[in-house]
């Protein structure tokens, strides 16, 4: 059985993500049914009449904190996650990341371990940051490197990219994942060149014009950073 998942990513800015998000590679994945997307507009779950998320922060200091109760309210109405008493439990095969500037950094590793839900769903922060106890209803924090973005729709995008061009025939070739950067972690893809082979003085290496691939593949190896 092929592999299928959806993505729901929770945010202020739904103009922001769409058009990035129907185009090419995750479009055409979502044409073939491999892939469902979901944009929720967080202001739906406000209680504010004029649909206010955040608030000012309790102690002072600059900027507006986005609230607690919007988030949790969108996961419970999502199903992803169900009010039990008191407690809010996680619903199975799914992963709720928040996009945060102190989350652990993505890698090829995470977008790998990721695939293997069948739900993922981002909360997107913005202005000063998000209320501590939205954390607490997610399941990690991810952050896609070390500088601080106006929010984290970027980040959204970002990793729903990574993961979903790994899932079984949404790639053209499938060939395409067996070399290319990242693959075991460690590793940065060899040079490739295109024709012409001459331009602007600079000469394709003659060794790919050999017709040796033997020798091809060991100086593709030789120049793959990080191999060893």
């Amino acid at each position: 059985m092929k592999k299928k998942i959806r993505i729901d990513i929770v945010t202020l800015f739904p103009e922001a993500v769409e058009p990035y998000l129907a185009a090419s590679i995750l479009g055409r994945a979502q044409k073939s049914k491999k892939l469902t997307m979901k944009i929720h507009q967080l202001r739906k779950w406000s209680h504010d009449k004029h649909g206010r998320v955040d608030d000012r922060p309790f102690g002072g200091g600059a900027g507006m904190v986005m609230k607690v109760l919007p988030f949790h309210e969108a996961l419970v109405a999502l199903k992803l996650r169900t009010k039990v008493g008191k407690k809010t439990v996680a619903a199975k095969k799914t992963r709720v990341i928040l996009t945060s500037a102190k989350g652990k950094m993505f890698t090829q590793s995470d977008a790998k371990r990721l695939l293997k839900y069948n739900r993922l769903v981002f909360l997107c922060g913005r202005y000063e940051g998000v209320d501590e106890r939205v954390a607490k209803l997610a399941d990690e924090e991810i952050s896609i490197g070390p500088y601080v973005l106006t929010g984290g729709e970027l980040a959204a995008m970002v990793m729903t990219d990574a993961i979903v061009r790994l899932c079984p025939g949404v790639l053209g070739a499938e060939a395409s994942l067996i070399e290319e950067s990242w693959i075991d972690g460690t590793s940065v893809e060899y040079p490739q060149y295109t024709r012409p082979e001459i331009y602007l003085g600079w000469r394709v290496p003659p060794i790919l014009l050999s017709g040796d691939h033997a020798k091809i593949a060991s100086w593709r190896k030789h120049l793959t950073r990080g191999s060893g």
